[in-house]
């Protein structure tokens, strides 16, 4: 059942007109404080934000914004990206790919829209900022909270302000920038169960009067909580470090340059999947049971004719034999009964310099310089059996230059921003996929093509050419009005090469690095020896107006449309049709918000309410056993949002917010020669029809400069799918979750403070992936069971 319709849709919109105009006449003073989102406020005070390029007040933003400054995020165990889903409406954030086996490969989505696809080949979603710079790629979204000021969460597609589209919405993250003529340091260490070890440190070095360093490095070493059957390799561990260095020079008031590196490392054992099924009806779990001499397992064959498969009924006896392919393989939510090596390993590094030239009193220029590398490579076992029914072996390597100008303009009731952008990608990727054998429909390849154990390497190379201007005019007619309109043009070009080669047999994953695009190995070759190109353009915008009944109350209403350029798949196991690579084109969203943000005293409620037209879907069909890109859906999402924070002035501290979602996939485009994936019944992926959070803490003052603050947070989540399609195993029918701890700080700077994650030890999914039609398989990762830490930290 919905929990969401058209009706209450309605209700909800006119509700918040309603309390706006009976509200906006009351008299209610303004708070005093102006807080920045460098530090949490003691009362209710302003948060600035830069959702719109622009410092500003959260209040005075047009724009549904979960902002977070870094001792909030800290007192919320918010430690990670992928932490921000406990707190902040509609986002959900999966730090590993179903498809990548990699556990830095971020999966983020926003009110219903983003990318399960970890694949260059796929833009994502949501895009991710760190100090204005967009991150490409899924690897490397999955960022360390050390020496960060604030992370804000924008909602609903973001496409005339940023350098890159983004459909979904924004994650900006900003790090602590060098204070001058200021020596200071910070640091934490925390150990805790699964004998977890970390730390992290930064220094402010003041350099001169106009001139200082920042420096900061951390670590992090955990124990994993799947274990292996056959060899007892701990699966979900944590082993990675990073090193930050920035500049910040400022010789006159009308100029200034920010430089910042980072480096980041992770090399773990590989994500956490468990089995969560096996269709012993799918050909490839048939013929995997065949050839591990399972007691009494057949496959007949039948003829190859339009329309029929090659395969009759596989007979798989349901006897708990581990060479049979059923469900007898489980060893349960904690425990991977898999064989084949695995790993997960990812590399990032960067350097960007932003200048900031005051032309005139109402003039300014930005110019944002940036260069990112990314490498990885992850293998799983898919099947998580001692079977060979699927094994993946992903690796890349990516590069990305950006450029990015901006002119602000400021005339007191005109204000403006334009701008242009520059992006470049190369991305090399190599994928090796291990099956039983590839029973693929002639528009991939033929059947047996490589044999039983066979091994489809591809390789690609792709690159992405991004240019686009863009633009946004504010104009306040009025005392309390603004109206805001901006226009948006891109041109992407898209260029894929690649090569399938057929190896067999195979019994393992190919330990050799990354081969280039001329590596030939033996085995039938098929390469699309030339680029294939696509280019993409568009002409978007969106339009606001706001109104602000009283110092307290303000509304406003919002439009916007946003695109994500399409592409090339990159995945198959033998020649396609024409030997031309199959291509998808653009998808779209269309957004409608109306807002109502408040601040009466002490308490902040922020609410919003939206409807997206989801348009030409980037869904994942299947061919064979090959998962492929098509646009081949439209959806509407509606929903409802809320955020509230309360600060008493005898200490109580409440942080709260929730997401009503409903969405409806309206139709579904047929696919000739591929079997869809999901079905308008289905429910979107990473869309649960509702969220919610809730935080409380007390702060109690001891005397003698000692304050003592236990704080509880909980979330909630409703039933949720991690694919296109409704498939059971890998279903989270929804949970409730909560993180307990207490903190002492001394007047010295010193903080000890420990703590509980998991409170109530609740079993639940964070991740699930399946392909139970052709090879057979389902598998789920469970979050980390009830862990305690302590932690002791200083600020000085």
């Amino acid at each position: 059942m919905r929990l969401f319709n058209r009706e209450l849709f309605q209700v909800a919109s006119h509700l918040a007109l309603a309390m706006a105009a009976i509200v906006g006449g009351a008299d209610v003073a303004r708070a005093q404080d102006s807080t920045p989102a460098t530090s949490e406020p003691e009362e209710s005070g302003e948060i600035i934000v830069t959702a719109r390029r622009r410092e500003e007040s959260l209040q005075d933003t047009p724009v549904a914004i979960s902002a977070f400054s870094a001792e909030l995020l800290q007192d919320r165990q918010v430690l990670q990206t992928q932490d921000l889903e406990r707190v902040t409406p509609s986002l959900q954030f999966k730090p590993a790919g179903q498809l990548s086996g990699n556990s830095a490969s971020s999966v983020v989505f926003l009110r219903g829209v983003g990318q399960v696809d970890p694949t260059a080949a796929v833009d994502p979603g949501v895009g991710i900022y760190l100090d204005e710079v967009y991150l490409g790629r899924a690897v490397g979204g999955a960022i360390d909270f050390g020496d960060i000021q604030s992370v804000e969460v924008l909602r609903g597609p973001q496409g005339t302000l940023f350098g890159r589209n983004t459909i979904g919405g924004a994650i900006l993250v900003r790090t602590r920038q060098p204070e001058l003529g200021r020596f200071s340091a910070r640091g934490r260490l925390r150990i805790g169960e699964y004998d977890l070890r970390e730390g992290f440190a930064a220094l402010n070095l003041p350099l001169g009067n106009t001139l200082a360093a920042r420096v900061s490095g951390g670590f992090r070493k955990r124990d994993g909580y799947v274990i292996r059957q056959a060899d007892g390799l701990d699966l979900g561990n944590e082993d990675g470090y990073s090193f930050n260095g920035s500049l910040k020079w400022e010789p006159s008031s009308d100029f200034d340059l920010f430089l910042r590196a980072d480096y980041s490392k992770r090399d773990e054992n590989g994500a956490p999947f468990v089995f969560a099924g096996i269709n012993e009806q799918a050909p490839v779990a048939a013929i995997a049971s065949v050839a591990a001499g399972c007691p009494g397992a057949t496959i007949p064959f039948a003829p190859l004719t339009p329309g029929n498969p090659r395969f009759g009924a596989p007979n798989v006896p349901q006897i708990n034999d581990v060479r049979c392919a059923n469900d007898f393989q489980t060893r349960g939510d904690f425990v991977n009964g898999g064989t084949a090596p695995v790993m997960s390993e990812s590399e990032v590094w960067g350097v960007a310099g932003t200048a900031n030239i005051n032309l005139t009193e109402q003039a300014t220029v930005k110019l944002i310089t940036a260069y990112r590398e990314t490498s990885s490579r992850g293998v799983r076992d898919g099947d998580n059996t001692p079977l060979l029914l699927i094994t993946t072996d992903v690796g890349s390597q990516s590069a990305q230059f950006s450029q990015e100008v901006q002119l602000q303009l400021d005339f007191g009731s005109v204000n403006a921003i334009l701008g242009g952008y520059y992006f470049d990608e190369v991305t090399d990727e190599r994928a090796t996929v291990f099956l039983a054998f590839p029973p693929s429909p002639p528009v991939i390849g033929s059947l047996l093509a490589g044999g039983p154990g066979s091994r489809d390497l591809q390789v690609s190379r792709l690159k992405t050419n991004s240019v686009a201007v863009f633009g946004e005019l504010g104009w306040s007619p009025l005392d309390g009005l603004e109206l805001t309109g901006g226009l948006r043009y891109t041109s992407d070009r898209k260029s894929y090469r690649g090569a399938v080669l057929n190896l067999f047999p195979s019994t393992q994953p190919d330990p050799n690095p990354l081969p280039t695009l001329a590596t030939t190995q033996g085995g039938p070759l098929f390469i699309f020896n030339r680029p294939f190109t696509q280019d993409f353009a568009a002409l978007t915008g969106s339009a606001s107006i706001q109104y602000r009944f009283s110092p307290a109350i303000s509304t406003y209403a919002s439009y916007a449309r946003s695109f994500k350029s399409g592409g090339f798949n990159t995945r198959y196991n033998a020649a396609t049709a024409n030997n031309l690579p199959v291509p998808f084109d653009e998808e779209s969203v269309t957004s409608y918000e109306l807002g109502i943000k408040s601040n009466i005293g002490r308490l902040r409620l922020n609410l919003a309410a939206f409807q997206a037209e989801y348009q030409d879907i980037q869904l994942i069909f299947r061919q064979g056993v090959v998962p492929l890109l098509f646009n081949a859906g439209e959806a509407r999402i509606r929903g409802l949002e809320a955020e509230a924070n309360y600060r008493a002035p005898f200490g109580l501290v409440i942080d709260a917010g929730a997401s009503i979602l409903d969405d409806d996939i309206k139709s579904i485009t047929p696919v000739p020669g591929a079997t869809a994936t999901v079905t308008p019944a289905d429910d979107l992926p990473f869309t649960p029809d509702l969220q919610a959070n809730v935080g409380l803490g007390w702060r109690f003052d001891l005397g003698g400069g000692l304050t003592l603050t236990p704080r509880f947070d909980a979330s909630y989540q409703s039933k949720i799918t991690f694919i296109t399609g409704s498939i059971p195993e890998i279903e989270e029918n929804g949970y409730w979750t909560g993180n307990a701890s207490v903190g002492l700080r001394l007047r010295n700077g010193i903080e000890l403070s420990g703590g509980v994650n998991n409170v109530w030890n609740e079993r639940y999914l964070i991740q699930g992936n399946a392909s139970l039609a052709t090879l057979g398989y389902a598998e789920r990762i469970f979050a980390r069971p009830r862990n305690w830490f302590v932690q002791v930290a200083a600020d000085f």
